[in-house]
């Protein structure tokens, strides 16, 4: 099998498939395996993922466990509401909360792939051009002249990807109307009044911030979103700070210093599609982002990708051979659910950046709720389908 797409998905896939006996071949269109970004974070769907996927203790070796999520007002540093992340978290829902760098994270999968050599096949510099489905074979050519044939093609090219183009031809992704800025900065750059143990979000008028600890408290994780109608920023573009730091103008004044005090920030501007119930077509099909890409408010762009990668394995499993049936039988299981989080991203950018009274709104609910009911409210995406 031929899986277009070396990112976390992709690897992701390539293991669940090895698991079940596939021998897959991952074509990725750089020259190096390599992950680009920043912070992420990962719920206990995910780790559930890492148990099936037999990476749990190195993913937690890469991994810090903040005690708390707190949600913080960016105009004068008050705590509107902090959700315990510790021992009553876990209980809950039987795996923890993690903070990491997308690069270990990649780097684990990565590794673990390559302990399986007979099973999984790493190709670099193989960026697709086109591809063809007979009915029986899957043969792809990349922009090198190479040629790769396979038994089915799993789409695990982003955003951006050229075989959803094929199978949907939705064009452009949609801008969501905001900027992204990030940055990792070594923890003693943070103001002491800035630092905790916990994932926290600090909430604006048309602006947010996160910032929690990664790499064992060595460094933070800074990113910041704010409103703009600049389309001209590409992924992972340098970032001149002037126009951020201009929407942050109205912050609390440790936060205008620290950010001030970051030179080396990268920025992209936003983007996602619309949910679509049909990615598959064949013995072709889409994975992460490539089926269903969906803004950063929910954190859950990588842990859905990760999730497609283990039920499109336990749906190929049993399919003797019927990858048609079995493409459709894993999107069907899917695509509510991805699409629940495509949504409830787009929601959470407008409670994050909320102003005036829809601020006073968000701020009263959250704090009118108890640990528990949250939990609750977290259940659809933690919880094990």
């Amino acid at each position: 099998m031929l899986i277009a797409g070396g990112g976390i998905g992709g690897l992701s896939a390539a293991l669940a498939l090895a698991g079940t006996g596939v021998r897959v071949s991952v074509l990725e269109q750089a020259d190096r395996f390599q992950e680009i970004g920043a912070g992420l974070q990962v719920g206990p769907n995910a780790f559930r993922v890492f148990d099936r996927l037999g990476v749990t203790d190195a993913v937690s070796a890469i991994a810090t466990f903040p005690q708390a999520m707190a949600v913080i007002d960016a105009l004068d540093g008050s705590t509107i509401t902090s959700l315990p992340l510790g021992e009553r978290f876990v209980k809950r829902f039987g795996y923890p909360y993690g903070l990491m760098h997308r690069a270990d994270l990649h780097r684990v999968l990565l590794d673990a792939c390559r302990a399986l050599p007979q099973s999984i096949e790493l190709l670099t510099g193989s960026r697709l051009a086109d591809f063809h489905d007979d009915g029986a074979r899957v043969r792809v050519q990349t922009t090198a002249g190479a040629n790769h044939e396979g038994s089915a093609l799993i789409g695990a090219d982003g955003l951006w990807s050229m075989i959803r183009q094929t199978l949907v031809g939705d064009g452009e992704p949609r801008l969501a109307g905001h900027v992204c800025y990030r940055a990792i900065v070594p923890a003693e750059t943070i103001p002491s009044v800035l630092k905790a143990n916990s994932m926290a979000l600090w909430v604006g008028p048309k602006l947010h911030m996160v910032l929690w600890p990664m790499r064992e408290d060595r460094y933070y994780n800074v990113t910041v979103v704010f409103h703009s109608d600049r389309l001209d920023t590409g992924w992972d573009a340098s970032g001149n700070p002037e126009p951020m730091l201009e929407h942050f103008a109205c912050t609390w004044q440790p936060v205008r210093d620290m950010l001030a005090s970051i030179s080396d920030w990268r920025t992209y501007v936003m983007r996602d599609r619309e949910p679509i119930r049909n990615w598959s077509r064949g013995r072709v099909t889409l994975l992460g982002d490539a089926a269903h890409p969906m803004l950063q408010y929910v954190a859950q762009g990588a842990c859905m990708a990760m999730e497609d990668a283990v039920c499109l394995a336990d749906c190929l499993a049993p399919s003797e051979g019927d990858y048609e049936q079995a493409f459709v039988s894993y999107q069907q299981k899917r695509y509510l659910r991805t699409t629940r989080v495509q949504l409830t991203s787009r929601l959470y950018g407008h409670v994050f950046h909320a102003e005036g009274a829809s601020a006073d709104l968000r701020n009263a609910f959250l704090q009118s709720r108890t640990a528990e009911q949250t939990f609750d409210s977290m259940a659809w995406i933690y919880q094990a389908q």
